[in-house]
């Protein structure tokens, strides 16, 4: 080959590679993301397992440090990002590269800690992404404390336009002195073309287009399902929440989950994980009820904003048109009528999402978005089914012509405030408290000094350890959250050391007592203060701060369960907090005693009110209603904590009353967690208490939610028959309640053993409904039981129809607070898959079909039953 031949082929190889490469870079960029820890000098991973490189060579500023947080909160998912920032004290910026054209996910962490001595309610910036304004005199400090979070994730969607860079600006609020700046961690995510345009809710002819417009996050939630941690999102690494926190009141349908191949069928998977559309809320079985309520979600707005209200359905029970109909209302107005996801999808188990936009005025009380979903009960022909069912939903803020995305910082509800400024009473008189002793010599002075000083910290410590757990309870968000402690100061080694047993999440959590505090509380374990006695030790009634009952725990040394037992409810009952769970205060772990310190539930447990006590036996009505109190409690255990609670310990004794007569799940010594339930089951030596024991859960030491659903079966049978869950002095047959109790159904003679105390006083419909609840717990295989969440909106059912009977057939529902679940049976015969139904006859499902009882979408209150 000549010299111009080999020079041709050389050139050509060149092009090539050039190419080769260059498509590699640019393909790298596609699939890839920039995750970015902030002031960190070495990479790290998360709690997801992603990685987290230095952002030293993105920022564009001489004036920033690197910094470490001095305490380090126990919610904190890791420590990375949010254990290092980058600090500022002046203008500063990073700039990314990006590819141009693109649109990609901004992430931005804060935890607003002590970096450096720095004040961090002193942090008050402005952050502009790409000409548009994303935070505005932003506080990461008032806003973690106000949504009582320790750390906050703001996330926007942007299109870099033309440039192959990303500048993204940080400025100190010349609004606050001393204002500076900082950050914990970036991420830079390349997403494909998820927005198109969307109808503006109110004028049929106006859309509004969001290809190329600027979005922030603001709500994304798994309607009807779990928590869905960034690792299990559909490769665009998002975050899927709870639905229930926003759900109206006590109008929350009930939840359907299905094991069903999803068909996307051209819709994009990256849209939203399978475990979005395999999951759903709908509103029931009785289609006299749905007709008569709105399934409602209402979420917190900034004003003068239009937002993108995205609405994901996927129907996997319906197979054709025109069997479940309904409309779309958000904000009283109609955004869609007939909607029909069949319609739309046209096959059962295949996703479609619809767009919808509303302005949020600035009026008083505007400041919201309510999601409202109706059975469409003037369509001609009717639908099959009078109900509606909703899987995602996903609440985007558009920036404004000025191309602003900044609102307001939220301000902390007045309770929190309120019980802020408790808490910082109390403080000032522990600061002030001086305990003398006439006996005790002062060896020197400067021992005394250090004692004095040493005292003064450990109260300090323990009045802060408190003030954080009144966070939690105060917040005005939901009582169906998970605590999320905040702090900016110090840990305490000693503290964190002191118990060796329990980790320092769980002590960061609760309030550490000392020995002495329990003593002078009980009066040293005076035996007039014993209340009760368990497996764990006796119980104690006691008195803290000097005014507040409390109930104390203290182990027995000889107990079985003992360490176990203290360490699992310290770690259990720390994370959470829910009106239906028994609080523990703190513990005490000293010299070889451990105790645990919990709210004083002034009227005792369940079982002394229905028999084996000395209270006067409680009416039919306020049975029921402890009732539904208990299953509040364990649907939040199951399906409201991040990962799945079983208690393991169900019974009518762990079941307490408090002064208000509101009934609170308690003892959680044997509770077990799944963290993943990838198999639906945790393998585990079988524990409970006899005569509740789920026979499956002994038979194969598996143990699932649907054991405790067994023995909650149990306490319902025992608040209708008013008798022990085993009673040997009976003839063998009638030993097990729950074998009586069933075998009595079969038979039709449950009237026999009913309480005569309310028998005769329950409406027909009434016990119809809870025998029939009871005996669906009470399956023999778990799969065959309902979830709590099931059970819990058949009992709130049942209440129903006493009410109205008592009421003289007024068929008015009254709102009871939390949002309750409850069964996927549908409202008429003829549904696709009748095995499916969980709880409810089929001769229910066959009723009349006229439209009886309608009533104008116009006038359906918007809050829901």
């Amino acid at each position: 080959m000549n010299r111009a031949g080999e020079f041709c082929v050389l050139l050509c190889f060149s092009f090539l590679f050039s190419v080769f490469f260059s498509s590699l870079h640019v393909v790298g960029l596609d699939s890839g993301e920039l995750i970015l820890g902030c002031g960190s000098a070495e990479a790290g991973k998360d709690a997801d397992g992603r990685s987290w490189v230095s952002d030293d060579k993105y920022v564009v500023s001489a004036d920033s440090k690197m910094a470490k947080a001095s305490f380090q909160d126990p919610s904190l998912p890791s420590s990375f990002p949010y254990m290092s920032a980058r600090v500022f004290t002046s203008e500063a910026s990073y700039k990314l590269p990006v590819n141009a054209g693109k649109r990609y996910w901004l992430r931005l962490h804060f935890y607003p800690s002590s970096y450096e001595s720095l004040d961090p309610a002193d942090a008050y910036f402005s952050v502009v992404a790409g000409g548009v304004t994303l935070l505005k005199n932003f506080s990461a400090y008032v806003t973690a404390q106000a949504l009582t979070q320790a750390y906050i994730i703001k996330e926007y969607s942007l299109v870099s336009e033309d440039s192959n860079s990303l500048d993204i600006t940080f400025k100190p609020s010349p609004e606050h002195n001393g204002a500076y700046v900082f950050v914990n961690g970036i991420e830079l995510v390349q997403i494909p073309d998820l927005f198109e345009s969307a109808q503006m809710v109110g004028f049929s002819d106006q859309p509004v287009d969001a290809k190329t417009a600027s979005l922030q996050t603001m709500f994304r939630l798994n309607v009807g399902g779990q928590y869905i941690p960034p690792s299990n999102d559909s490769n665009l690494f998002r975050t899927w929440y709870d639905d229930t926190p926003y759900l109206d009141g006590a109008s929350a349908g009930v939840t359907n989950e299905a094991n069903v191949t999803v068909e996307y069928n051209g819709l994009p998977d990256y849209v939203a994980p399978l475990d979005v559309y395999r999951s759903a809320r709908s509103m029931g079985y009785d289609k006299d009820l749905n007709k008569n309520y709105n399934l409602t979600w209402i979420f917190q707005a900034d004003a003068n904003f239009t937002y993108l209200v995205r609405l994901h359905f996927c129907d996997y029970f319906c197979t054709k048109v025109n069997q479940r109909v309904f409309d779309i209302f958000i904000n009283n107005q109609t955004a869609q009528a007939a909607a029909d996801v069949i319609g739309w999808s046209t096959a059962k188990a295949v996703p479609v999402y619809k767009d919808y936009a509303i302005y949020v005025a600035d009026g008083k009380g505007d400041e919201q978005i309510t999601v409202s979903l109706h059975p469409s009960v003037t369509a001609d022909p009717p639908p099959e089914f009078y109900d509606a069912v909703l899987n995602g939903i996903e609440i985007f803020k558009m920036s404004d012509a000025a191309g602003n995305l900044g609102g307001p910082n939220p301000q902390p509800s007045e309770m929190l405030l309120k019980a802020e400024a408790e808490a910082s009473a109390r403080a000032s008189a522990a600061k002030a408290f001086a305990p003398s002793d006439s006996n005790v010599k002062v060896i020197t002075l400067s021992a005394g000094g250090a004692a004095a000083f040493g005292a003064l910290a450990a109260i300090a410590v323990s009045v802060y350890i408190k003030k954080k757990k009144v966070y939690g309870t105060e917040t005005h968000t939901s009582s169906w959250l998970p605590i999320s402690g905040f702090s900016q100061t110090n840990g305490s080694k000693s503290h964190t050391s002191a118990a060796s047993h329990l980790s320092s999440e769980a002590q960061g959590l609760s309030r550490r007592f000392s020995l002495f505090e329990i003593q002078h509380a009980t009066k040293n374990f005076d035996e007039s203060n014993v209340i009760g006695v368990g497996g764990f030790g006796k119980v104690y009634k006691g008195v803290i701060d000097g005014t507040m009952k409390v109930a104390i725990k203290r182990s027995n040394p000889s107990s079985e369960q003992g360490v176990h037992e203290f360490q699992t409810e310290v770690e259990m009952l720390s994370k959470l907090r829910h009106k239906h769970l028994v609080s523990l205060i703190g513990f005490c772990e000293e010299e070889n005693e451990m105790c645990l310190v919990y709210d004083y539930m002034a009227r005792g447990t369940m079982r002394e009110h229905i028999y084996k006590g000395n209270n006067p036996q409680l009416p039919w009505k306020q049975r029921l209603e402890l009732c539904i109190g208990a299953a509040r409690g364990l649907h939040y255990l199951h399906t409201g904590a991040r990962y799945t609670i079983i208690h393991r310990d169900v019974k009518t004794t762990n079941i307490l009353i408090d002064e208000n007569w509101v009934a609170k799940v308690s003892d959680f010594g044997l509770s077990k967690t799944g963290p993943n339930m990838d198999k639906g089951h945790v393998s585990t030596v079988v524990k409970g208490s006899f005569g509740y024991l789920d026979p499956e859960y002994f038979r194969r030491q598996q143990l699932t939610e649907k054991s405790d659903v067994y023995s909650f079966g149990v306490v319902l049978f025992e608040a209708l028959c008013a008798r022990p869950a085993l009673n040997p002095k009976l003839p063998k047959e009638q030993v097990s309640l729950a074998d009586w109790a069933l075998h009595c159904i079969r038979k039709g003679v449950l009237e026999d053993i009913i309480d005569p105390e309310v028998k005769g006083k329950i409406n027909p419909e009434c016990l119809k409904k809870f025998a029939e609840t009871a005996e669906k717990c009470l399956a023999d295989h778990g799969a065959e039981r309902p979830h709590m969440g099931d059970v819990l909106w058949n009992l709130e059912f049942a209440l129903q129809l006493q009410e109205s009977a008592d009421n003289g057939g007024s068929s008015k529902r009254s709102s009871r607070g939390e949002g309750s679940q409850g069964s996927q049976d549908f409202n008429q015969v003829g549904h696709p898959d009748i095995h499916a139904l969980s709880i409810g006859s089929e001769q229910e499902l066959i009723g009349n079909t006229e439209n009886t009882n309608e009533v104008s979408p116009q006038i359906v209150s918007q809050k829901g039953r």
